[in-house]
């Protein structure tokens, strides 16, 4: 049994191999150019291939039964998907599990999560085997931010004073490679959330009592906060990124009601809390 990884020199995906290594699982990795294998943990198979290439994606399906397609947040998203998609129905591989985002249908307006909708509305049309994963915002984007809240004492993610359910990677990770190397999970939609809903003030509250100073949070003005991804990101992914965000003020991104009770049956345990991330990695910052 076969596993085609798309999507595994992540953060995510990296967290998915991780956990599909432990359970002894025949992976196959997909790579972009051949120095995307240095990210992976040696002895790993790999392949090289580009989602827009449809031969080269084929050929990396050759031998392969599942799929685990986690493809990245570009203007080409969907076109992307779609032909990994459809090569792997024209070869009639026995599962697909996708990685799609919490409350997408809800998110029309959001470039990425409109790309997510449209292909998990390809996955239900046809027949071959899927399971959907849904995650909320990952506790693991924080980790970028040392800078501003170990020096100037900022939490700057926009969450708003709503909040959103965020989910630990590694839980994300686990509960894929549960879905991909286990029976009972065809068909099924996971929504993937942690047990607390998170706002700004909360979570600047949390940092604060982890680093032992006073962290501030610093609002959600969408305008500036896009113009800030602009410094570091593409134009278009700065606005996909503030629309995202915005949808978090003003729909909210809360868990629904049976699923932390669903996900903790799923992985045997609890999910991970926030507050234990947000410890472990002020630990890793002040070592």
């Amino acid at each position: 049994m076969k596993i085609l990884i798309v999507g595994g020199t992540g953060s995510v995906g990296s967290a998915v191999i991780e956990a599909l290594q432990a359970r002894g699982a025949d992976m196959r990795i997909l790579i972009r150019k051949p120095e995307g294998a240095d990210k992976l943990p040696t002895g790993l198979e790999t392949v090289v291939g580009d989602l827009l290439d449809p031969p080269s994606i084929e050929a990396a399906l050759d031998g392969v039964n599942k799929l685990y397609l986690l493809n990245a947040v570009t203007p080409e998203e969907l076109t992307q998907g779609l032909i990994a998609y459809d090569l792997a129905k024209k070869r009639k591989l026995e599962h697909i599990v996708y990685h799609s985002v919490y409350r997408v249908e809800r998110f029309k307006d959001v470039p990425h999560f409109a790309a997510k909708l449209a292909l998990e509305n390809a996955i239900r049309d046809f027949d071959l085997p899927f399971t959907i994963i849904r995650p909320n915002y990952f506790f693991q984007n924080d980790v970028t931010l040392k800078d501003p809240l170990m020096n100037a004492g900022l939490y700057p993610m926009p969450l708003g004073p709503v909040g959103v359910s965020a989910v630990d990677i590694r839980d994300i990770a686990e509960a894929t490679a549960i879905a991909l190397t286990t029976d009972g999970h065809i068909g099924k939609t996971y929504n993937l959330n942690g047990p607390d809903v998170l706002n700004g003030p909360r979570v600047a509250e949390i940092w604060g009592s982890v680093l032992g100073k006073e962290i501030h949070y610093t609002g959600h003005d969408m305008d500036q906060f896009e113009a800030q991804m602009r410094q570091s990101a593409p134009s278009w992914s700065a606005f996909d990124i503030r629309m995202m965000f915005q949808g978090y003020l003003e729909r909210g991104f809360e868990a629904e009601t049976d699923d932390l009770e669903i996900l903790t049956e799923l992985l045997g345990h609890a999910p991970r809390n926030y507050q234990d991330f947000a410890s472990e990695t002020a630990k890793a910052w002040q070592a």
